[in-house]
């Protein structure tokens, strides 16, 4: 699928960005831009929050984990405020449960960081039964498996003994593991 163009937005090109990660979210606002959105930016749910109830967006892409809560929370009020808001859930850490429960709330769509703009924009303009396109460089399997690591180990509070219990896993190899930078 090609990539959406500017005709696809609509008359409303309002967007919201909630995301703590200041670098990735300065980056994605400048490219949303220059694909055709109105971008507004928040950091933490309270902010994100506090827009939706305000000025609700056409559409938002908001980070699953943010360092004042859930970002959840964020779809939720969108979803009071404008029904017919379009939201995506990014992720760095891509869980069914999770994706389940973003979908639930009423987001359009859930995509795992890191996910570019293009990515995005393909979410957000989805249509009805529409398959968006798979990625141009998805996860490797190595990467994956980090994630999933990684996300089990802040479950358990950063417990090397009972994330290795959790994952049947030997708490040296464990140990080797997160000693490890992350696979590409």
């Amino acid at each position: 699928m090609a990539e959406r163009t500017q005709d696809d937005l609509g008359d409303d090109r309002s967007l919201l960005l909630v995301d703590d990660d200041e670098p990735f979210l300065k980056r994605l606002a400048k490219a949303m831009e220059k694909r055709g959105f109105e971008v507004e930016t928040a950091e933490t749910v309270a902010a994100g929050t506090a827009i939706a109830t305000a000025r609700p967006p056409a559409y938002a892409v908001v980070d699953l984990r943010l360092e004042d809560g859930n970002g959840l929370d964020v779809v939720e009020v969108l979803r009071e405020r404008r029904p017919d808001c379009r939201v995506v859930v990014l992720t760095g850490y891509g869980a069914i449960a999770t994706a389940v429960a973003a979908v639930k709330i009423g987001a359009t769509d859930y995509l795992s960081k890191p996910a570019d703009a293009t990515d995005i924009t393909n979410a957000l303009l989805q249509r009805g039964d529409e398959l968006p396109p798979p990625p141009e460089n998805p996860m490797s399997a190595d990467r994956v498996r980090w994630e999933h690591i990684q996300r089990v180990y802040e479950l358990c509070d950063r417990n090397v003994s009972e994330t290795a219990r959790r994952l049947n896993m030997h708490r040296r190899t464990l140990q080797r593991i997160l000693a490890k930078r992350s696979p590409k």
